[in-house]
Parts: C-alpha cells; structure tokens; sequence
C-alpha cells in the first residue's frame, strides 16, 4: 500500500536559506574505493566532504534485477521503495503518477532546477530551469537554450557507442562552453577535451564537466531555492574501467586493446569530481549554498568477462528480421523500446526476437523481452565477443555477419551493489536517523534539508526498513550470472 506524503502547511515566515540548497547526485560512486583512494592521492574535495558533512549509508532492494540507478533515483525522488514506485525500466517515469519531489517543493512555494535528473518527468509549472536526462521523453523547461541542450545531450549520449556528434550538437556544445564560461573550469574542460584521444573514458568526463558548468552558471543566474544535478561518468567508468583500478579489490585486468595497463580512469575520475566537489564547496563558504552529495546505490568489481555491445541503426536491423515497429526509443547502452500499431503486432514481434540466436553458440541475442502491449522493451543481452564472421539464425532463417549492425561499447568491469551513499551540510537536516536507511529515506531528508518537513511520509517508513543482511546477497544472485 503507498504511503502519501503530507507537508506542513506552507509558511512564508519559515527560515530562509538564500544560498539555496544543491542536490548534487554523483551516480554509483564507491565511496569505499573513494577512501582508499585518499590514502594516496591529494583529493581535497572529497576529504573535506568525508571530514566535515554529515553522513547517511543507505540500502536498496534485494533482488539483483531491482539494482538499477533509474529504480533507486524514483525512490529517492518520490520516497517510495520499489515496491510501491514499481517503476522498473528507464523512461518508464513519464507513464507514473507517482508525485515526485520537484512539483512537491514547488507546490511548497519553492523555485526548483533540475539537469539530468534521472528518470523523472518534468511537471513543474515554473521551473527555474529543467533539462531531463538523456533517455527520459519529457519536455524541458521553455526556453530555447534548454531545447537545444536536451537534443544535444539525447544525440550524443545514445550514439556515443558509435562516436558521433552531430553538427548541431557541436554547435550547442560550443554555445554551452561560452554561456557558461568560467575561467579555471573551462580550461579544465579543454584540458580534458585535449585527453580525450585514445583514452575514451574521458568523453564521459568531458560532458559531466560541461554539464558541472552549464549547472553553476544556470545556479548562480537563476537562483533557485532547491538544484538537482545528475553527473553518470563516475557509474559509465566503473561499469567499464574499474579492474584497471589498483583498488578494486580484484585480481581481473582488462585487455592491453582495451585499455592501457597503466591507465587509472577511475582516478581520473576522481580528480574531475574532486574539483566539481570544490566548485561547490565554495560556494558553501562564499552564499552559504547548502549541499546533499548522493549515490544512489555502489558499483563493485564483476567476477567473469562480458561484452557489451549496442545496435548501430535499430530499425535497420530489425528489419532484417522482418519487424517493423512504427518507432525505436534507444535507451542506456544495450536496452531500446519498439513501438508497433497494436498488441498483435508486438506479439508477432517478440516471437520472432525470441527465437534469434547466435549460429555459433546457440545464445540468444536479445535475452530480455518485455511485452508492454503495443510495445516491447528490448535488451541486446548476448555477452560473449562478436566475432567478424558472426551470424544469428531466427525463424525465418539466418542473418549475417552481425558485426557491421553493432557497436561494441565495453567490457563490463563493475557490477550494482545494494549500499549507497549520501552526506549533508552540518546541520542540514538537523537530526539523521539510525542507519542504514533505505534510499527512499533521501526523499524525506532532502525536504527537510530544504526546510521542508515532512509528515507522514513513504521515507519515513523507509528509514526503518530492514537492510539485506549482507551486500554480497547482491552482487552474485542468479541472474547476474546469466547476464545481467
């Protein structure tokens, strides 16, 4: 049964806080790793966030198919367990009527901004500033500028497997860089943009960093009362580069082709959010900005080699099958949602996806099929090398070489673990409940942060919640063995 949420009556006389308060949400990072990290390395940001904020370890669902940030964020944002949200698939935001912290606080009679936040709808009637991630079909806020960074951040993260920027996005990229010119942060920009050959890891960097300076320059124009900011570069290259960190506590390497032996993008990582952190952190001590700095959930290191590749040309290739959807929405990475006229139609569909194969190995191409009516939610889950003579068989007969039709986009080195992460501005809120608490606890700690406090909330509940007994429950669970 849902829980609602009750808030106090709005008060126009309740303390004021005009720095505002950042929501800055730092996907999957480990903060385990982070601390080993410090042991090494000058990383001041994250020291002072580990020695002088307030810190909340937090939980999530017990099933291994329920670890996935687009579930945890809808509880962080909404207060409810999965359980209750049961928004499961990424996107999947928009056709919920979960009410969600952003209309909330504005209904509160605060002014909201928001970049990326993952897996939310856009309902604010007023947003300061409103930019959804890249997989979520919900309108931006109206301005012209916003438009054209939605469209950017959409084309270039769906078709970075294949390393394309498009000219308008280009030029929306360039627009970005000089409407948030900052002097010490766009020459880090530019730095990284001048890193990024051969080392592609830092692609993600260099649009977390963008998205750091279009946020603090929207932040310090628009002055909003509450700002979310969503950075995935940290999940993207733990998913993808965690065994060439020296602390990962795993003995796997990754493959000289794929990334340098010597190379440490975890580091790298950490270096970029350092300075994002001090970004914000100065901010703290020049308007007295009050910061949340939250996960979500972990990443730990994966335990067997499997390879992650992505369709090319959806529709292209679901052709060749003879499938004909009237629309593809491409998800993150391997996922991708077919739209067709009817139920039928999806059906008929299916059938035919499920019974594509791999000729030499027998393995099923596409492991994961999700009949949604009219249409499907599809996962390309084939996890072994695609070799250049590669071709699948199918019901109708055999298509191939499927090499050209895919782009390999990595070889998974980290896997969702349960624990997550959030830390407070001292005092901010004023109490913190006993811990672990569930990630929908997020929810009602945010709103008092904001000065906002809750009745009788979803969170509230959630705080009490009993965590798994162990994470390794999490980490190695049936279906992570067959794929995912």
């Amino acid at each position: 049964m849902t829980t609602t949420t009750r808030l106090q009556p709005f008060n126009p006389d309740r303390p004021h806080h005009p720095g505002g308060l950042i929501i800055l949400q730092l996907n999957e990072v480990n903060f385990d790793l982070v601390e080993r990290y410090l042991a090494q390395h000058a990383l001041p940001g994250f020291r002072q966030l580990l020695s002088r904020f307030d810190r909340v370890e937090t939980f999530a669902e017990t099933k291994y198919e329920e670890l996935e940030p687009w579930i945890q964020w809808v509880s962080a944002h909404s207060g409810l367990p999965y359980g209750e949200h049961r928004i499961f698939r990424l996107g999947d935001a928009v056709n919920s009527r979960v009410p969600q912290i952003f209309e909330m606080m504005e209904q509160q009679g605060l002014t909201v901004g928001a970049i990326s936040p993952m897996n939310a709808r856009n309902e604010l009637r007023h947003p300061a500033y409103f930019i959804p991630d890249p997989w979520t079909a919900t309108p931006s806020d109206a301005s012209g500028y916003s438009r054209r960074l939605t469209a950017m951040l959409q084309q270039t993260v769906n078709e970075n497997a294949q390393g394309r920027i498009g000219v308008r996005s280009l030029l929306t990229i360039a627009e970005a860089m000089l409407r948030s010119f900052n002097p010490a942060g766009t020459v880090r920009l530019l730095k990284l943009i001048g890193q990024a050959k051969g080392r592609h890891w830092i692609k993600a960097l260099v649009l977390d960093q963008l998205i750091h300076l279009v946020h603090l320059r929207l932040f310090k124009q628009k002055r909003p009362d509450v700002s979310f900011v969503f950075l995935n570069a940290g999940a993207h290259i733990q998913h993808h580069y965690l065994f060439n960190s020296p602390h990962s506590n795993t003995t796997a390497k990754n493959p000289a082709w794929y990334a340098p032996p010597d190379a440490d993008p975890v580091l790298d990582m950490l270096q970029v959010y350092d300075r994002i952190l001090l970004d914000h952190l100065a901010l703290s001590e020049q308007r007295g900005t009050r910061l949340i700095v939250a996960t979500g959930l972990t990443q730990v290191a994966y335990d067997r080699v499997k390879f992650y590749y992505r369709l090319r040309h959806h529709a292209q290739f679901l052709a060749l099958f003879g499938v004909a959807p009237q629309q593809v929405l491409p998800r993150m990475t391997r996922d991708f949602e077919a739209l067709f006229d009817d139920e039928g139609a999806a059906q008929r569909a299916a059938a035919v996806l499920r019974s594509v194969r791999m000729v030499r190995d027998g393995v099923p191409l596409f492991g994961e099929i999700e009949e949604r009516g009219a249409s499907l939610f599809v996962t390309l889950t084939y996890p072994h090398e695609i070799l250049p003579a590669d071709a699948v068989a199918y019901a109708g007969g055999t298509v191939g070489p499927v090499l050209p039709h895919v782009a390999f986009v990595a070889v998974k080195n980290g896997m969702h673990s349960t624990k997550g992460f959030a830390f407070f501005s001292p005092g901010s809120p004023a109490s913190l409940p006993a811990q672990p608490v569930h990630v929908s606890a997020l929810f009602g700690l945010t709103l008092q942060a904001a000065g906002l406090a809750p009745g009788t909330t979803a969170s509230t509940a959630g705080a009490s919640r009993t965590p798994p007994a162990s994470d390794t429950a999490q980490q190695r669970p049936e279906k992570a063995v067959q794929g995912e």
